[in-house]
């Protein structure tokens, strides 16, 4: 058996191998942390400031977008330090750190895209019962709901992932801090709860998606059987948007924790842990802004007022 030895910092995976790369990698970081603040932050306002929108459906769109910030604020800034000082290094408490938010977050966010499918199906499917099954006290009630299991969740899985013993180095194959990872760094025999813990998760993620996939049957089905087009159509652009951020989410996290050992490797990991750590946060915005006219009004009225109230 390795030596069991205790660890004070962790060694991410760096982008690139030269610093005039590791530069030119901060640079565009820098730019896609600074858009997805943006988008995010214009959601939050435009849905915090204008009325109209105080409904169920913007309401879990502003706890979505605070996710999405936490998610990419848990991640890249760190990534954009280690480029600009041309270092790997993190701290052992930052590391975990980084694991519990990144798992709170991640799962709050699809906890929370789940209820919002149950939004969209009520809307749609049982539009007279729609107040009455989401009125303001329901909708906090499942927003805390959610945010409250994916703390739970974050809690379970840092405490149990950090309390293995680690008997395999401190370089860590990712440019954050992730379970998987950590996990190849313990020793074979100790981290077995931990991948049944997982386990357990994936099961429950699974459920979601099971649960997401029913309720857009059912939607799909309700919005081919109504006789005006443009209610077809104003039913299609408030669905459509969230069934792209849940695709773009769980195919991206399927395609990296589900893919073959046979075409993995740390360069190819990284493509890919990217693609769902940080695409969702900077594109969710866009996607549902781009077939919202309430939203992008509220975004206009947004830039409108600014001159007015300065």
């Amino acid at each position: 058996m390795p030596n069991i030895s205790s660890v004070g910092e962790f060694l991410l995976l760096a982008f690139a191998d030269t610093h005039e790369l590791q530069l030119l990698h901060f640079a565009l970081f820098l730019g896609i942390y600074l858009a997805a603040l943006l988008g995010n932050g214009l959601i939050l306002s435009a849905v915090a400031c204008h009325h109209h929108l105080h409904t169920p459906m913007y309401f879990f769109l502003l706890n979505l977008a605070l996710l999405d910030l936490g998610c990419i604020s848990t991640t890249l800034p760190k990534a954009m330090a280690n480029a600009l000082w041309d270092t790997r290094a993190i701290s052992y408490q930052g590391c975990a750190a980084q694991v519990f938010l990144y798992v709170f977050l991640i799962a709050s966010e699809f906890y929370l895209l789940t209820i919002m499918s149950y939004d969209r199906y009520v809307a749609i499917c049982k539009p007279l019962h729609y107040g009455s099954l989401l009125g303001s006290r329901a909708c906090a009630q499942m927003a805390a709901a959610a945010w409250g299991s994916g703390f739970l969740n974050a809690v379970l899985h840092t405490a149990n992932t950090f309390s293995l013993p680690l008997c395999h180095g401190n370089a860590v194959d990712q440019f954050f801090c992730e379970i998987p990872q950590i996990l190849k760094l313990s020793c074979s025999e100790t981290c077995l709860r931990e991948v049944v813990l997982l386990e357990v998760s994936l099961c429950l993620t699974f459920a979601c998606f099971i649960f997401i996939s029913f309720s857009y049957v059912q939607i799909f089905r309700a919005v081919l059987r109504m006789p005006s087009e443009q209610g077809r159509h104003k039913a299609f652009s408030t669905c459509l948007p969230h069934l792209a951020v849940v695709s773009l989410m769980v195919s991206t996290a399927m395609f990296a924790y589900l893919k073959p050992p046979s075409i993995s490797s740390p360069s190819h990991d990284l493509v890919v842990a990217f693609l769902y750590s940080v695409v969702p946060p900077l594109v969710n915005p866009l996607i549902y802004s781009m077939r919202n006219k309430d939203l992008k009004y509220g975004v206009r009225k947004l830039f409108l007022y600014m001159p007015l109230k300065h």
